[in-house]
């Protein structure tokens, strides 16, 4: 039958596990999963555990595990194809007619599985064998037990060139260079793909052995890659495999987290420190189809990759290659381990405890990212920080998801912000000299406490009705001109506006919404949100309200206002800061920076008159 995956798949999502399973077993609802007793053997205490959403059983005492085609083969007895044609019935799902081609190549995937078993057993007995003393020798400095050399399959690939097609001579030599084991060269006789280097399995989801990684132990080889993995085969496709999934996957499932490391080699040693629940891609970035097999695992996986440079190159290739990916709840999350070190480097120094400490406070992406761009290039000039921002924005844009992409567009103008425009800091009051004067105010006495009645007018004029009648004023003007709202979406996102409705608006634009009047007035009704009435910005007559205008004009004093509606939080934030500071402390500094700001705020207020009245005064302008 030509089942393909995608087919495999609709079938599943379509039957609920709990409910085919809840036929002969007694589940119990737990949380978000089911509980039971493992009809798999016997036991008291419920340890077999049901996940909808993720569609596997798993059993933390036997280590039973599948999905629902594997329960109906394993539970009832049934053959795979029966397993599908029952639950395709209960689905209401038509089996797909048999496909030569699809039966010849499952043919060819079956014999290639036994092909890579028989080399499996070959490398494991060259392993044991006296050529095997330099593997044997090489693991020892490793420190791995008995245990993981036999539970990760550890085998060696002796030098000769025909050593493995001597091995497995039953086998055609066809189906050996199929399977990645030889090489064919044009005009010369194949040869062994791995020579003289210590073997490694790597295997599929089921466990079934589907390519080889083998590591060089001549250190004076140079001209040979100290890591060589088999070619991609019809049985292996590096880009939809991580070394280890078949055992990482039932430990995930206890921890309720997956580590990615670099390397098979990283993923022993956690192995071997008791570490379970790791991962690694294999010679390659991790890709977009290995970061969706990790979410289906857990939300938000944890990437620990070496504290060199190419780990952290390698950290964020996969964070540029998730960015388009992610959704609601799903990310990933960093571990940075300390320079120049690997895990093995990091559990053979400081103990397996100190891992399982950096695993525990993992650095978020937007994090990452933030500090990644910052250290990339120097920030000593505003086009330097102009440059950062940039970058900043690009990673943003790559984002699909709408809502995603709008907080992460604030959360890192946030910190752009911070670090572009930091606070003055704040010098220590220093209390006068004797006779009534202080050094620090040219001799004469320091300026006086701040009256309570100045203060309170002070705090009045950062905010209130100038500034809302703006806000509402720019709000009309951009329902007006709704094309100017993508074009002023970054400020006013920036700017942080109190109004509910900038909000509205930019998200609407970026969600590729109608930009037309009545759509958006619409789309404020919808979030409980009105238009702007005319009452609401009567005290500022802006020319871009008027009819009269022409467009080139109301857009240029459209955007005007905008830069002043976005220039003023940040304008009133100071101020009132100062005006809190100057209340506790007398010193030349807080007088100075609340002077400086109040008479920017000022100046603020006389340009914001004069672009008010300009409509006034203007020819034909209202009363």
């Amino acid at each position: 039958m030509a089942l393909t995956p995608q087919w495999l798949d609709e079938l599943r999502a379509r039957v609920t596990l709990s409910g085919v399973i809840g036929r002969t077993t007694r589940l119990i609802k737990a949380g978000h999963e089911w509980k039971a007793c493992c009809p798999f053997h016997n036991e008291k205490s419920p340890s077999f555990t049901v996940n909808d959403v993720k569609g596997f059983y798993h059993c933390f005492g036997c280590g039973a595990h599948g999905d629902v085609i594997r329960w109906m083969t394993d539970q009832r007895g049934l053959s795979f194809m029966d397993a599908v044609k029952e639950l395709a019935a209960e689905a209401g799902m038509e089996v797909p007619a048999p496909d030569p081609r699809a039966a010849l190549q499952a043919q060819v995937r079956d014999s290639l599985h036994d092909v890579m078993a028989a080399a499996q057993a070959w490398f494991v007995e060259r392993l044991a064998a006296p050529e095997g003393e330099r593997a044997r020798a090489y693991l020892a400095t490793r420190g791995f037990d008995a245990h993981t050399l036999q539970r990760f399959g550890f085998g060696f690939a002796p030098d000769g060139r025909q050593a493995l097609k001597e091995a497995l001579k039953k086998f055609p030599e066809a189906k050996l260079i199929e399977a990645g084991l030889r090489i064919a060269v044009d005009e010369k006789e194949p040869y062994d793909r791995f020579r003289g280097r210590l073997m490694l399995p790597i295997e599929d989801a089921r466990g079934r052995v589907i390519a080889f990684g083998g590591r060089i132990l001549d250190a004076k080889k140079t001209d040979a890659p100290k890591y060589l993995n088999s070619p991609d085969t019809p049985l292996f496709d590096k880009g939809r495999t991580l070394y280890n999934l078949h055992r990482a996957g039932p430990a995930s499932r206890q921890t309720g987290r997956i580590v990615v490391v670099e390397g098979y080699m990283d993923v022993i040693a956690l192995a071997a420190a008791g570490i379970a629940d790791a991962v690694a891609p294999l010679g390659t970035a991790l890709t977009e189809r290995q970061i969706e097999m990790l979410w289906r695992l857990v939300e938000t996986p944890v990437l620990c990759f070496d504290g060199d440079a190419a780990g952290q190159r390698a950290a964020m290739r996969a964070v540029t290659r998730a960015l388009p990916l992610l959704r609601p709840a799903h990310s990933l999350r960093i571990v940075r381990l300390p320079t120049g070190m690997d895990p093995d480097d990091l559990i053979k120094r400081d103990g397996a405890r100190a891992m399982e400490a950096l695993l525990a406070s993992p650095q978020t992406l937007l994090d990452l990212l933030w500090e990644h761009e910052r250290e990339a290039a120097p920030l000593e000039t505003p086009e330097d920080k102009a440059g950062l921002k940039a970058r900043l924005m690009a990673h943003v844009e790559t984002i699909q998801d709408p809502d995603i992409k709008a907080l992460y567009r604030r959360d890192l103008m946030e910190k752009f912000s911070a670090f572009a425009f930091p606070r003055r800091e704040e010098r220590a009051w220093q209390p006068a000299a004797r006779g009534g004067g202080n050094p620090r105010f040219g001799g004469k006495a320091p300026p006086p406490r701040s009256d309570p009645e100045q203060t309170g007018r002070l705090r009045r004029s950062v905010s209130g009705g100038a500034r809302d009648a703006l806000a509402a004023a720019v709000i009309a003007g951009l329902l007006r001109f709704p094309d100017e709202i993508l074009r002023n979406g970054d400020a006013l996102v920036q700017a942080q506006l109190a109004d509910p409705r900038f909000d509205a608006l930019v998200d609407a634009a970026e969600n590729g919404e109608p930009l037309e009047m009545a759509a958006l007035a619409t789309i404020l009704a919808g979030r409980g949100l009105a238009a702007p009435a005319p009452e609401e910005y009567a005290s500022l007559r802006f020319g871009f309200l008027a009819d009269e205008i022409p467009p080139e004009q109301a857009r240029a004093e459209l955007a005007q206002a905008i830069g002043l509606l976005v220039e003023r939080p940040a304008l009133e934030a100071a101020l009132a800061a100062a005006t809190a500071r100057f209340e506790q402390d007398l010193s030349e500094g807080a007088y100075a920076e609340q002077q400086r700001l109040l008479k920017r705020k000022l100046e603020f207020d006389s340009r914001l008159r004069q672009m008010a009245s300009a409509r006034s005064a203007a020819p034909g302008g209202a009363a």
